[in-house]
């Protein structure tokens, strides 16, 4: 099954405000969400998750959860988002199994290898450039960043550029041959920009989001 080109990462300054940003995106017509709430204890962020996959499911879209592979098989949510200081990717994938994507965050060349071995099905790969959405955060990429570690990867893994990225900077990412791109806070200012995003992007927002099992990998 085919990763979504865009993904909109979660925002707001409270956790309801995740889940209304969260239904303005899946209105908006974007494909992939992942839920990323810091500094909140896990029966809340359960429970928040178990809205955001009523939201999600409504509108046929994917639901990724940040940190948290236990909460992602709770809440029956399509994968987990696992961070540099987070659980091993293959311990996600043996208490998950097949059926789930496992993406991880990267910064280095070393990081996207260590990723691609223990068989991630995508690497968020960032910062692009400055971003408020994150602390501590890892030395920026840019253009450059991108071209030189994709030409030296030469990997079938997905990556998608992540961190502080405009819609006007996607025509020169994907240049690099990035295969797409993360969001928060450009799409937060405006849902609208969305189908902008989709379209740079060269995907169709009006496509049935439909998820099957057998459709996995």
């Amino acid at each position: 099954m085919q990763l979504p080109r865009l993904h909109y990462i979660s925002q707001g300054k409270t956790p309801e405000a995740h889940l209304n940003n969260i239904q303005s995106a899946c209105t908006a017509g974007v494909e992939l969400v992942q839920l990323r709430l810091k500094n909140i204890d896990e029966v809340t962020l359960l429970k928040i998750a178990k809205q955001a996959r009523e939201i999600t499911t409504h509108f046929q879209t994917r639901l990724i959860i940040n940190d948290y592979y236990k909460i992602a098989a709770a809440v029956k949510a399509d994968g987990v988002h696992l961070g540099k200081s987070d659980t091993c990717p293959m311990i996600a994938r043996k208490y998950l199994g097949k059926f789930y994507f496992i993406g991880g965050t990267a910064n280095t060349i070393q990081d996207c290898q260590n990723l691609i071995n223990k068989k991630v099905d995508y690497i968020g790969l960032g910062p692009y450039s400055f971003t408020n959405t994150k602390d501590n955060l890892s030395p920026m990429i840019g253009c450059s960043g991108y071209l030189s570690i994709l030409e030296a990867l030469k990997t079938d893994t997905p990556i998608t550029a992540i961190g502080g990225i405009t819609l006007n900077d996607i025509p020169e990412i994907l240049e690099t041959g990035i295969y797409g791109i993360a969001a928060s806070s450009e799409i937060t200012k405006d849902f609208n920009k969305i189908s902008l995003f989709n379209k740079l992007l060269q995907t169709s927002s009006s496509q049935e989001q439909v998820w099957k099992p057998n459709q996995k990998k």
